[in-house]
């Protein structure tokens, strides 16, 4: 930078020995070429104004969409499982519910405000609905329910001579904790896919709708793994 200014510098003075006008010139020169005009202020500072314009609704649209419309969640835990794996990153519809109601198969994911904690389960039970849960086989008003999200993985344990879900009270619905079977207006009964390790209706109770965030529909990393959610 020193050799530049001094070199511009010895240029200058030189041009001032030959000829006076020269300077003139060349500074006329910087003006229109350079230089600083109040056009060209104008300009910069309407497209500094456009740009900020752009970055603001470009925020707020992000805030709409993460706040009203669909949001991102990362799957932490088995409890899901075979469907879900920990690390998945989900889009979860917050808008759906608006419109319509859950329904059996339908993956939410919901509020546990005595956990502080946001939960990924599958709807069961609606209002109405009598539900019991015995070992492996699901009843629903009186009737046994197929579930094809985890028939597979059902059919591959009793193969093996064991159950699918845990052993125990505390497994099967109603038990010691929850002996209510229908399920109330306002109301959902939600289980994890993996019924053996999964915290869900059995301990928690029934789920008050208002605390349903929405429901996952795109499983989006990895990438290898991206679909759409089947709600059954």
């Amino acid at each position: 930078m020193s050799v530049n200014n001094e070199n511009n510098e010895t240029f200058n003075n030189r041009e001032n020995e030959k000829s006076p006008s020269s300077e003139t010139y060349l500074n006329s020169q910087a003006d229109d070429t350079g230089g600083t005009t109040p056009a060209k202020e104008k300009k910069k500072s309407s497209e500094i104004v456009e740009w900020t314009k752009a970055l603001l609704i470009a925020v707020v649209l992000v805030v709409v969409i993460r706040q009203f419309l669909f949001t991102p969640y990362i799957v932490d835990g088995d409890s899901m499982q075979p469907n879900f794996e920990t690390g998945e990153r989900l889009i979860v519809n917050k808008l759906v519910y608006q419109f319509g109601k859950p329904k059996f198969g339908d993956v939410i994911v919901f509020n546990v405000p005595e956990d502080n904690r946001k939960f990924i389960k599958r709807v069961i039970g609606v209002p109405g609905d009598k539900i019991e849960l015995l070992g492996d086989d699901l009843y629903i008003n009186g009737q046994i329910v197929e579930e094809p999200y985890i028939k597979e993985v059902i059919a591959s344990k009793h193969e093996a001579g064991m159950l699918y879900n845990g052993n125990g009270d505390m497994y099967n619905f109603p038990n010691a904790r929850n002996s209510e079977i229908e399920v109330p207006d306002g109301m959902i009964f939600a289980l994890g896919d993996n019924r053996g390790d999964s915290r869900d209706s059995r301990a928690l109770g029934f789920i008050d709708t208002k605390e349903i965030i929405g429901r996952a529909e795109l499983i989006f990393w990895p990438i290898k793994e991206v679909k759409f959610i089947n709600h059954y």
